[in-house]
């Protein structure tokens, strides 16, 4: 079933429950009507017959021939007076006698004064009459034929007025819900034509703001970041494969020579060598690319504990200058730790220990004396590490595309690379909440400020 019907349906059905309580409520207020004001008629015919026979003495039989020919008689009427001794002392027909007045009926009339009754198709009133001193019992019985006429009517009425009122209102509220939610049947048809070749689309967002727009907007920013994770992976992909081109080029290049001619011994060692450095350097790119890709995964996809900072530069330290001799690394505390609190962090160990060595390598890369400083410090919310060289520096130009995967500036001619590890590094700060923050001059050096919240 539809929104649209249903909607409709549920409009319908509301409304036509609030019909039939007014319709039901208009009923039985005129079946009231009707039968309070029928009572009091036959009250009034009543106790014109009962002044007739006891105020005017006239004679029963007059009084019977009199009612019998009057055009304003009542349906059938039967009007009978007793005394309280249950004595009939006067009945329009004796004969038919619908109502059968008894001794138990009499007492209960002058017990209540007044009692309304229903005798088969008749409305019946009995009441007490005082005249003369003396009380008597007056009852009168009729049918409402017009009255009951009326109230069919009006009943009849009520059902077709009903039945065409709910159709009328079942119509408009398809119509209504048709027009309300055709912004949705649009957003459908556009979303349709929508696939990963035409990701540039977009849904009209109209001037509204209700929440047909509001739903049209996020999709559209939705849009817009499938958009730019389409276009990152085509970029990522085509850099892959110039990235690994080119040593797999080299190597196969290099093994074709030397399947030409027979070369020396020292040849076949130089040669291994140059292969040797191609494959570490695929190596390297593949780690960097596997990390690059850890770095993008869910957050609650990746396991977080309790680091302490400290230790882990100190144990990434140790690392780099095991596999480079050359370099020097120096930590240096700006405050002094009063709690441990204070430099640990809730994050993956091994991520944060790529992000450290990619920010301590670069500063030693490209620095002529190979030697970064790392200065630790904190404040109320953040543990604040500052990475900082006497390197080469990084230009304006370069600075808004270091985080860009693959992308090498002015400096990739000063050192080899792949463009990975400042993009890999931003991931990996992100993901755990943090912020990176870099200032450079040319030929002056280069600081890193790296933010993350403490425990």
């Amino acid at each position: 079933m539809t929104i649209r019907l249903k909607l409709t349906l549920l409009f319908t059905a509301l409304f036509a429950s609030l019909l039939l309580v007014f319709a039901t409520a208009i009923y039985f207020s005129n079946a009231k009507d009707r039968e309070e004001s029928y009572y009091n008629r036959l009250r009034q015919q009543a106790v014109t017959k009962a002044d007739l026979l006891l105020g005017a003495k006239v004679q029963p039989s007059v009084l019977q021939l009199i009612y019998k020919n009057s055009l304003n008689s009542l349906p059938q009427e039967e009007v009978a007076v007793y005394d309280t001794s249950f004595n009939l002392l006067y009945h329009d027909a004796v004969y038919i006698d619908r109502v059968k007045e008894t001794r138990g009926m009499i007492d209960s009339i002058v017990r209540l004064k007044e009692m309304h009754i229903f005798v088969r198709d008749l409305q019946a009133i009995g009441f007490l009459y005082h005249f003369g001193g003396k009380d008597y019992v007056v009852t009168s019985a009729a049918r409402d034929i017009d009255g009951l006429a009326k109230l069919q009517d009006l009943r009849i009425a009520l059902m077709v007025g009903f039945c065409g009122a709910i159709l009328l209102t079942f119509l408009a509220g398809y119509f209504f819900s048709r027009q309300a939610l055709q912004p949705v049947s649009q957003i459908v048809d556009k979303v349709e034509e929508i696939t990963a070749s035409h990701l540039d689309l977009r849904i009209d967002e109209g001037r509204g703001k209700d929440e047909i727009a509001e739903l049209a907007i996020t999709f559209n920013r939705m849009l817009d970041r499938l958009e730019n994770s389409f276009e990152a992976q085509r970029q990522f992909v085509s850099n892959i494969s110039h990235e690994l081109r080119t040593p797999l080029a080299t190597i196969i290049g290099e093994l074709e020579i030397a399947a030409k001619k027979g070369r020396t011994l020292r040849e076949y060692e130089e040669l291994t060598q140059l292969i040797l450095q191609d494959a570490r350097r695929l190596v390297k790119l593949s780690n960097g690319l596997l990390d690059l890709a850890k770095a993008s995964y869910d957050k609650a996809e990746i396991a977080f504990k309790e680091v302490r900072l400290d230790e882990l530069l100190l144990d990434t330290r140790a690392a780099l200058l095991k596999a480079n001799s050359g370099y020097g690394v120096n930590i240096i505390f700006e405050r002094e730790i009063e709690e441990d609190d204070f430099i640990s962090v809730r994050g993956n160990e091994y991520l944060l220990k790529v992000a450290f060595t990619n920010l301590i390598d670069n500063g030693c890369k490209f620095s002529d004396d190979q030697q970064s400083t790392v200065a630790i410090s904190f404040h109320a919310k953040n543990v604040i590490l500052r990475f900082s060289d006497t390197g080469i520096g990084i230009s304006p130009e370069d600075i808004a595309n270091i985080y860009t995967p693959f992308y090498r500036g002015a400096n990739k001619k000063y050192a080899e690379g792949h463009g990975i590890g400042l993009s890999l590094t931003g991931k990996i700060i992100h993901l755990h909440q943090g912020s990176l923050s870099v200032s450079s001059r040319v030929n002056e050096g280069t600081t890193f400020t790296v933010e993350l919240p403490h425990l």
